[in-house]
Protein backbone atom coordinates (compact mmCIF):
# COMPACT_ATOMS: atom_id res chain seq x y z
CA UNK A 1 0.00 0.00 0.00
CA UNK A 2 1.34 3.36 -1.00
CA UNK A 3 1.68 6.36 1.27
CA UNK A 4 -1.14 8.23 -0.57
CA UNK A 5 -3.61 5.43 0.09
CA UNK A 6 -2.68 5.38 3.82
CA UNK A 7 -3.50 9.14 4.23
CA UNK A 8 -6.85 8.72 2.50
CA UNK A 9 -7.91 5.91 4.81
CA UNK A 10 -6.91 7.95 7.92
CA UNK A 11 -9.02 10.98 6.89
CA UNK A 12 -12.04 8.75 6.17
CA UNK A 13 -11.75 7.11 9.59
CA UNK A 14 -11.64 10.51 11.36
CA UNK A 15 -14.79 11.65 9.54
CA UNK A 16 -16.64 8.51 10.56
CA UNK A 17 -15.69 8.93 14.20
CA UNK A 18 -16.90 12.59 14.20
CA UNK A 19 -20.22 11.63 12.62
CA UNK A 20 -20.77 8.89 15.14
CA UNK A 21 -20.11 11.22 18.07
CA UNK A 22 -22.65 13.76 16.80
CA UNK A 23 -25.25 11.05 16.49
CA UNK A 24 -24.61 9.98 20.10
CA UNK A 25 -25.37 13.52 21.50
CA UNK A 26 -28.83 13.80 23.22
CA UNK A 27 -31.44 15.66 21.14
CA UNK A 28 -32.99 18.92 22.63
CA UNK A 29 -36.76 18.69 23.03
CA UNK A 30 -38.65 21.10 20.75
CA UNK A 31 -41.10 21.98 23.48
CA UNK A 32 -38.29 23.12 25.77
CA UNK A 33 -36.90 25.44 23.06
CA UNK A 34 -40.26 27.10 22.37
CA UNK A 35 -41.44 27.44 25.99
CA UNK A 36 -39.37 30.53 26.91
CA UNK A 37 -40.70 32.41 23.85
CA UNK A 38 -44.27 31.85 24.97
CA UNK A 39 -43.53 32.87 28.55
CA UNK A 40 -41.81 36.08 27.45
CA UNK A 41 -44.70 37.36 25.31
CA UNK A 42 -46.33 39.48 28.09
CA UNK A 43 -44.60 42.89 28.08
CA UNK A 44 -46.22 44.12 31.32
CA UNK A 45 -48.70 43.15 34.00
CA UNK A 46 -51.49 45.76 34.03
CA UNK A 47 -54.88 46.50 35.52
CA UNK A 48 -57.67 47.83 33.31
CA UNK A 49 -60.45 50.38 33.69
CA UNK A 50 -63.50 51.42 31.70
CA UNK A 51 -64.53 55.04 30.95
CA UNK A 52 -67.17 56.35 33.37
CA UNK A 53 -70.00 58.77 32.65
CA UNK A 54 -70.06 61.56 35.25
CA UNK A 55 -71.56 65.04 35.70
CA UNK A 56 -68.80 67.62 35.79
CA UNK A 57 -68.96 71.41 36.13
CA UNK A 58 -68.22 73.25 32.90
CA UNK A 59 -65.81 76.15 33.35
CA UNK A 60 -64.68 79.00 31.15
CA UNK A 61 -61.14 80.17 31.90
CA UNK A 62 -60.68 83.94 31.58
CA UNK A 63 -58.25 86.72 32.51
CA UNK A 64 -58.79 90.37 33.25
CA UNK A 65 -58.16 93.37 35.47
CA UNK A 66 -59.86 94.36 38.69
CA UNK A 67 -61.30 97.86 38.83
CA UNK A 68 -63.59 99.99 40.95
CA UNK A 69 -67.27 99.46 40.18
CA UNK A 70 -67.74 103.24 39.95
CA UNK A 71 -65.59 106.18 40.96
CA UNK A 72 -66.98 109.54 42.09
CA UNK A 73 -65.03 112.74 41.59
CA UNK A 74 -65.52 115.15 44.48
CA UNK A 75 -64.72 118.68 43.31
CA UNK A 76 -64.99 122.25 44.54
CA UNK A 77 -68.23 123.88 43.41
CA UNK A 78 -67.10 127.38 44.22
CA UNK A 79 -63.76 129.01 43.44
CA UNK A 80 -61.39 131.52 44.94
CA UNK A 81 -61.56 130.10 48.47
CA UNK A 82 -58.76 128.63 50.52
CA UNK A 83 -58.79 125.11 52.02
CA UNK A 84 -58.75 125.58 55.78
CA UNK A 85 -59.22 121.98 57.01
CA UNK A 86 -58.89 118.41 55.74
CA UNK A 87 -60.81 115.57 57.40
CA UNK A 88 -60.10 112.61 55.06
CA UNK A 89 -57.14 111.00 53.35
CA UNK A 90 -56.48 108.10 50.99
CA UNK A 91 -57.96 104.93 52.44
CA UNK A 92 -60.51 106.69 54.64
CA UNK A 93 -63.84 104.85 54.67
CA UNK A 94 -66.60 107.46 54.52
CA UNK A 95 -70.39 107.69 54.49
CA UNK A 96 -72.64 109.84 52.36
CA UNK A 97 -72.63 113.43 53.62
CA UNK A 98 -69.50 113.03 55.75
CA UNK A 99 -67.31 116.15 55.93
CA UNK A 100 -64.07 115.75 53.97
CA UNK A 101 -62.67 119.29 53.78
CA UNK A 102 -63.56 122.89 54.62
CA UNK A 103 -63.02 126.11 52.65
CA UNK A 104 -62.65 129.60 54.11
CA UNK A 105 -66.24 130.63 54.85
CA UNK A 106 -66.11 133.92 56.76
CA UNK A 107 -66.64 136.05 53.67
CA UNK A 108 -69.47 133.86 52.39
CA UNK A 109 -71.14 133.95 55.83
CA UNK A 110 -71.05 137.76 55.68
CA UNK A 111 -72.74 137.61 52.28
CA UNK A 112 -75.46 135.47 53.81
CA UNK A 113 -76.09 137.99 56.57
CA UNK A 114 -76.20 140.80 54.03
CA UNK A 115 -78.73 138.89 51.97
CA UNK A 116 -80.84 138.24 55.07
CA UNK A 117 -80.87 141.97 55.83
CA UNK A 118 -81.84 142.80 52.26
CA UNK A 119 -84.70 140.34 52.48
CA UNK A 120 -85.92 141.88 55.72
CA UNK A 121 -85.80 145.33 54.10
CA UNK A 122 -87.74 144.10 51.08
CA UNK A 123 -90.42 142.63 53.31
CA UNK A 124 -90.77 145.94 55.18
CA UNK A 125 -91.12 147.77 51.87
CA UNK A 126 -93.78 145.27 50.81
CA UNK A 127 -95.67 145.75 54.05
CA UNK A 128 -95.66 149.56 53.63
CA UNK A 129 -96.80 149.28 50.03
CA UNK A 130 -99.69 147.05 51.03
CA UNK A 131 -100.74 149.54 53.73
CA UNK A 132 -100.72 152.44 51.27
CA UNK A 133 -102.79 150.44 48.82
CA UNK A 134 -105.31 149.52 51.52
CA UNK A 135 -105.81 153.18 52.52
CA UNK A 136 -106.16 154.22 48.88
CA UNK A 137 -108.83 151.61 48.32
CA UNK A 138 -110.69 152.81 51.45
CA UNK A 139 -111.14 156.37 50.07
CA UNK A 140 -111.48 155.31 46.45
CA UNK A 141 -115.22 155.98 46.28
CA UNK A 142 -114.97 159.37 48.05
CA UNK A 143 -113.02 160.89 45.19
CA UNK A 144 -110.15 161.98 47.44
CA UNK A 145 -107.62 160.11 45.25
CA UNK A 146 -107.39 159.95 41.52
CA UNK A 147 -107.48 156.67 39.68
CA UNK A 148 -103.88 157.23 38.62
CA UNK A 149 -102.74 157.53 42.21
CA UNK A 150 -104.56 154.36 43.21
CA UNK A 151 -102.91 152.56 40.32
CA UNK A 152 -99.48 153.74 41.51
CA UNK A 153 -100.13 152.25 44.94
CA UNK A 154 -101.04 148.90 43.34
CA UNK A 155 -97.90 148.97 41.22
CA UNK A 156 -95.82 149.72 44.34
CA UNK A 157 -97.18 146.57 45.95
CA UNK A 158 -96.27 144.48 42.90
CA UNK A 159 -92.79 146.01 42.88
CA UNK A 160 -92.33 145.26 46.57
CA UNK A 161 -93.44 141.63 46.02
CA UNK A 162 -90.85 141.27 43.28
CA UNK A 163 -88.25 142.86 45.56
CA UNK A 164 -88.98 140.26 48.25
CA UNK A 165 -88.68 137.42 45.74
CA UNK A 166 -85.36 138.80 44.49
CA UNK A 167 -84.02 139.14 48.04
CA UNK A 168 -85.09 135.58 48.85
CA UNK A 169 -83.27 134.28 45.75
CA UNK A 170 -80.09 136.15 46.67
CA UNK A 171 -80.26 134.76 50.22
CA UNK A 172 -80.73 131.21 48.89
CA UNK A 173 -77.74 131.64 46.55
CA UNK A 174 -75.57 132.93 49.40
CA UNK A 175 -76.61 130.01 51.58
CA UNK A 176 -75.76 127.54 48.78
CA UNK A 177 -72.33 129.11 48.43
CA UNK A 178 -71.85 128.84 52.18
CA UNK A 179 -72.82 125.15 52.08
CA UNK A 180 -70.32 124.62 49.25
CA UNK A 181 -67.49 125.62 51.58
CA UNK A 182 -68.05 122.21 53.22
CA UNK A 183 -66.78 119.44 50.94
CA UNK A 184 -68.75 116.28 51.74
CA UNK A 185 -68.86 112.68 50.46
CA UNK A 186 -71.42 112.12 47.75
CA UNK A 187 -71.84 108.42 48.60
CA UNK A 188 -70.64 105.67 50.91
CA UNK A 189 -67.21 104.35 49.95
CA UNK A 190 -63.49 104.73 50.39
CA UNK A 191 -61.19 107.57 49.35
CA UNK A 192 -58.76 106.32 46.69
CA UNK A 193 -57.15 109.63 45.72
CA UNK A 194 -56.66 113.02 47.40
CA UNK A 195 -55.64 116.11 45.44
CA UNK A 196 -56.62 118.63 48.12
CA UNK A 197 -53.80 120.36 50.00
CA UNK A 198 -54.22 122.48 53.08
CA UNK A 199 -53.98 126.19 52.25
CA UNK A 200 -54.56 125.80 48.52
CA UNK A 201 -56.93 128.28 46.90
CA UNK A 202 -59.27 126.14 44.83
CA UNK A 203 -60.88 126.96 41.53
CA UNK A 204 -64.43 126.02 40.64
CA UNK A 205 -64.55 122.44 39.35
CA UNK A 206 -61.09 121.39 40.58
CA UNK A 207 -61.03 117.77 41.81
CA UNK A 208 -60.22 117.38 45.50
CA UNK A 209 -60.96 113.67 46.18
CA UNK A 210 -61.74 110.47 44.26
CA UNK A 211 -64.20 108.13 45.94
CA UNK A 212 -64.63 104.41 45.18
CA UNK A 213 -68.37 104.10 45.51
CA UNK A 214 -69.66 101.61 48.10
CA UNK A 215 -66.17 99.99 48.17
CA UNK A 216 -67.31 97.74 45.34
CA UNK A 217 -64.74 96.08 43.06
CA UNK A 218 -65.48 94.33 39.78
CA UNK A 219 -63.51 91.92 37.62
CA UNK A 220 -63.46 92.95 33.97
CA UNK A 221 -62.73 89.63 32.31
CA UNK A 222 -61.95 89.45 28.60
CA UNK A 223 -63.94 86.92 26.59
CA UNK A 224 -63.70 85.99 22.91
CA UNK A 225 -66.66 86.49 20.59
CA UNK A 226 -67.30 82.75 20.19
CA UNK A 227 -67.52 82.38 23.98
CA UNK A 228 -70.06 85.16 24.57
CA UNK A 229 -73.03 82.84 24.06
CA UNK A 230 -71.89 80.76 27.08
CA UNK A 231 -71.90 83.69 29.51
CA UNK A 232 -75.09 84.75 31.30
CA UNK A 233 -75.73 87.27 34.10
CA UNK A 234 -75.88 85.62 37.51
CA UNK A 235 -73.31 82.90 36.78
CA UNK A 236 -70.86 82.32 39.67
CA UNK A 237 -67.16 83.01 39.18
CA UNK A 238 -63.99 82.05 41.02
CA UNK A 239 -60.97 84.37 40.78
CA UNK A 240 -57.36 83.62 41.64
CA UNK A 241 -55.35 86.67 42.68
CA UNK A 242 -51.64 87.13 42.02
CA UNK A 243 -50.78 85.92 45.54
CA UNK A 244 -52.79 82.73 45.10
CA UNK A 245 -55.81 83.70 47.17
CA UNK A 246 -59.21 82.88 45.70
CA UNK A 247 -62.19 85.21 45.58
CA UNK A 248 -65.78 84.48 44.62
CA UNK A 249 -67.93 86.66 42.40
CA UNK A 250 -71.01 86.79 40.18
CA UNK A 251 -71.51 87.97 36.60
CA UNK A 252 -73.41 91.27 36.59
CA UNK A 253 -73.51 92.11 32.90
CA UNK A 254 -71.81 91.75 29.53
CA UNK A 255 -70.43 94.56 27.41
CA UNK A 256 -72.80 95.37 24.53
CA UNK A 257 -69.94 95.55 22.00
CA UNK A 258 -66.50 94.09 21.35
CA UNK A 259 -63.30 96.11 21.41
CA UNK A 260 -62.41 96.89 17.79
CA UNK A 261 -58.67 96.50 18.42
CA UNK A 262 -58.63 93.28 20.46
CA UNK A 263 -61.87 91.68 19.22
CA UNK A 264 -62.63 90.84 22.84
CA UNK A 265 -65.66 91.68 24.97
CA UNK A 266 -65.71 92.47 28.68
CA UNK A 267 -67.64 90.49 31.26
CA UNK A 268 -68.34 92.51 34.41
CA UNK A 269 -68.15 90.32 37.52
CA UNK A 270 -69.09 91.71 40.93
CA UNK A 271 -66.54 90.64 43.54
CA UNK A 272 -67.46 89.91 47.16
CA UNK A 273 -67.35 93.13 49.19
CA UNK A 274 -65.17 91.77 52.00
CA UNK A 275 -62.62 90.15 49.68
CA UNK A 276 -58.89 90.98 49.47
CA UNK A 277 -59.33 92.03 45.82
CA UNK A 278 -58.19 95.58 45.11
CA UNK A 279 -58.72 97.80 42.10
CA UNK A 280 -55.72 97.70 39.80
CA UNK A 281 -54.92 94.02 40.38
CA UNK A 282 -54.84 91.48 37.55
CA UNK A 283 -56.52 88.12 38.09
CA UNK A 284 -57.21 84.88 36.32
CA UNK A 285 -60.37 82.97 37.00
CA UNK A 286 -63.18 80.83 35.74
CA UNK A 287 -66.89 81.19 35.16
CA UNK A 288 -68.98 78.23 36.31
CA UNK A 289 -71.36 77.50 33.43
CA UNK A 290 -73.21 74.55 35.01
CA UNK A 291 -72.79 70.78 34.88
CA UNK A 292 -72.52 68.66 31.74
CA UNK A 293 -71.95 64.95 31.05
CA UNK A 294 -68.32 63.85 30.85
CA UNK A 295 -66.66 60.55 29.90
CA UNK A 296 -63.79 60.27 32.37
CA UNK A 297 -60.85 57.99 33.11
CA UNK A 298 -58.04 58.11 35.67
CA UNK A 299 -55.36 60.60 34.64
CA UNK A 300 -52.78 57.79 34.84
CA UNK A 301 -54.48 56.07 31.87
CA UNK A 302 -53.52 58.91 29.52
CA UNK A 303 -49.99 58.93 28.09
CA UNK A 304 -48.55 62.03 26.41
CA UNK A 305 -46.11 61.41 23.57
CA UNK A 306 -44.79 64.01 21.14
CA UNK A 307 -47.41 66.50 22.25
CA UNK A 308 -50.35 64.11 21.69
CA UNK A 309 -52.45 62.18 24.21
CA UNK A 310 -52.91 58.43 23.95
CA UNK A 311 -54.55 55.54 25.77
CA UNK A 312 -53.90 51.81 25.40
CA UNK A 313 -56.98 49.71 24.63
CA UNK A 314 -56.78 46.04 25.68
CA UNK A 315 -58.58 43.51 23.43
CA UNK A 316 -59.84 40.04 24.27
CA UNK A 317 -56.43 38.50 23.47
CA UNK A 318 -54.64 40.79 25.97
CA UNK A 319 -53.02 42.76 23.16
CA UNK A 320 -52.91 46.57 23.49
CA UNK A 321 -53.65 49.11 20.80
CA UNK A 322 -52.32 52.65 21.13
CA UNK A 323 -55.10 55.11 20.33
CA UNK A 324 -54.95 58.90 20.18
CA UNK A 325 -57.55 60.74 22.26
CA UNK A 326 -58.59 64.32 22.83
CA UNK A 327 -58.73 65.37 26.49
CA UNK A 328 -60.88 68.05 28.07
CA UNK A 329 -61.53 69.01 31.66
CA UNK A 330 -59.52 67.75 34.62
CA UNK A 331 -60.84 67.22 38.11
CA UNK A 332 -58.95 65.67 41.02
CA UNK A 333 -57.18 62.60 39.59
CA UNK A 334 -59.47 62.10 36.61
CA UNK A 335 -59.54 63.54 33.09
CA UNK A 336 -62.30 63.92 30.53
CA UNK A 337 -61.96 62.16 27.15
CA UNK A 338 -63.68 64.10 24.37
CA UNK A 339 -62.99 61.57 21.60
CA UNK A 340 -61.11 58.39 20.74
CA UNK A 341 -62.67 55.92 23.17
CA UNK A 342 -66.03 54.14 23.26
CA UNK A 343 -68.01 53.18 26.34
CA UNK A 344 -67.19 49.73 27.67
CA UNK A 345 -63.69 49.49 26.24
CA UNK A 346 -60.91 48.22 28.51
CA UNK A 347 -58.05 50.67 29.01
CA UNK A 348 -54.69 50.20 30.67
CA UNK A 349 -55.02 52.04 34.00
CA UNK A 350 -51.34 52.87 34.49
CA UNK A 351 -47.94 52.06 33.09
CA UNK A 352 -48.82 52.94 29.52
CA UNK A 353 -45.56 54.77 29.18
CA UNK A 354 -43.76 51.41 29.08
CA UNK A 355 -45.99 49.93 26.34
CA UNK A 356 -45.99 50.09 22.57
CA UNK A 357 -48.69 49.43 20.04
CA UNK A 358 -49.25 45.67 19.65
CA UNK A 359 -47.66 44.60 22.93
CA UNK A 360 -49.15 41.67 24.83
CA UNK A 361 -49.95 42.23 28.48
CA UNK A 362 -51.03 40.20 31.49
CA UNK A 363 -54.30 41.59 32.84
CA UNK A 364 -54.93 41.35 36.57
CA UNK A 365 -58.02 42.40 38.53
CA UNK A 366 -59.08 42.95 42.09
CA UNK A 367 -56.66 41.93 44.86
CA UNK A 368 -54.28 40.41 42.33
CA UNK A 369 -53.87 43.87 40.75
CA UNK A 370 -53.02 45.33 44.13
Amino acid sequence: MTRKHTLTLAVAAALLLAAGGWLLLPAKPAAAASQPAVADRAALTVSVVQPQQQRWPQQLQLNGALAAWQEASISAETGGLRITALHADVGTVVQRGQLLAELFSAGVAADVRQAEAALAEARVTLSGAKSDLARAQAVKDSGALSAQKSEQYALAVDTAVAGVASAEAKLASARITLAQTRIVAVDDGVITKRSATLGTVVSSGSELFTLQRQRRVEWRAEVAAQQLALVKPGQPALLTLSDGRQVSGKVRQLAPALDSSTRMALVYVDVAADSPARAGMYASGSLLLGETAAQTVPASAVVVRDGHSYVFVVDSHAVVTQREVKVGRRQAQRVELLSGVKAGEQLVQSGGGFLNDGDSVRVVRGKEAA
